[in-house]
């Protein structure tokens, strides 16, 4: 059955389809351009063509991808919690079926049993502190924050998970003047956890952390351009199998339930989280993806009081 997803994404490829056809139109020379064209300049535009086919055809797979992986944010989130708690099923198993070689071996199950526990219910936590966040239960404290100060912060906390594993972190400042519309405490703690999520899954290269402004909107875009294959929609979750080995896997929180929970906070402060295609620059030596977040911006509190208290001088001398 036909779903209106299906349709959107139909309705998506067939704009990208009439665009590239406009393009081609446009860009094809007509009789009246009597200029002889090289080949070397022929060349050039049809591989800049290709590229821009290849960039809106990954930007497209991007978009379908994180519309399929924000719409299961229940499922996500049962499939995160599943994991861990198999892996107690399995260790009870163990101990309540005499399958332990001695009670030094069924006290050290029970102690991993305990730990296990424990860090399951510190992801709890976490998964309920961002929903509560995105009711409105948990008030955010939202106001003027300087974006610099901002990203210096998130560079500080960062650089050594870089340094550690040899891995570069360029960071390009904005200009000073730029504040957002946030909670300074929640902002800076999901770009700390999208670069440590990054570093984390990067095999080589660098990451790159920037901003800038859009008159036009009145927003502020923060971007972090990350390699291909650092970049986490919703990779799979094995399941603990029960037995007489244990894996000791890692309890923590997945990349793509991070990544989840960071979307949801930003959308509760009137942000976005998107993937796109980075940019082709001269200076990138690797091919990168760009999550660029979106968030209203702000003028400074010193400016907002000034321009309050004009009001008030103002209202003061209004006649009646």
């Amino acid at each position: 059955m036909t779903t209106l997803n299906d349709w959107s994404y139909l309705a998506a490829g067939i704009a990208v389809g009439s665009s590239l056809t406009w393009f081609l139109r446009k860009s094809s020379p007509t009789s009246s351009d009597l200029a002889p064209v090289s080949s070397q300049t022929e060349n050039l535009l049809q591989d800049n063509l290709l590229q821009q086919v290849k960039n809106t055809e990954l930007a497209y797979h991007q978009a379908r991808e994180m519309s399929q992986f924000k719409a299961g944010f229940l499922a996500r989130t049962t499939h995160e919690l599943r994991s861990p708690l198999n892996g107690l099923i399995g260790l009870h198993q163990l101990i309540l079926n005499d399958l332990c070689e001695d009670p030094a071996e069924e006290r050290e199950f029970v102690a991993q049993a305990y730990e296990r526990s424990l860090k399951l219910l510190k992801m709890i936590d976490e998964i309920l502190s961002v929903a509560r966040t995105d009711q409105g239960t948990n008030k955010l404290e939202i106001h003027s924050i300087h974006l610099t100060q901002v990203l210096q912060e998130v560079h500080q906390l960062t650089y050594i998970l870089a340094a550690n594993r040899n891995y570069s972190f360029t960071i390009s400042l904005p200009e000073p003047e730029i504040y957002v519309l946030a909670d300074y405490r929640w902002l800076r703690q999901i770009l700390v956890n999208l670069v440590n999520t990054t570093f984390l899954q990067m095999e080589e290269g660098g990451i790159y952390l920037s901003a800038s402004t859009a008159a036009t909107n009145n927003c502020v875009y923060i971007w972090l351009d990350v390699p291909n294959h650092a970049v986490i929609y919703s990779e799979p979750i094995d399941l603990i199998k029960s037995g007489k080995k244990i894996n000791q896997e890692n309890m923590e929180m997945s990349s793509g339930m991070k990544l989840l929970l960071n979307q949801k906070l930003l959308e509760a402060m009137g942000g976005k989280l998107e993937i796109i295609p980075s940019p082709i620059t001269k200076e990138a030596k690797q091919d990168l993806t760009r999550l660029q977040i979106s968030m209203p911006l702000a003028i400074p509190e010193a400016e907002h009081h000034h321009m309050e208290e004009n009001l008030d001088e103002i209202d003061c001398i209004a006649p009646l």
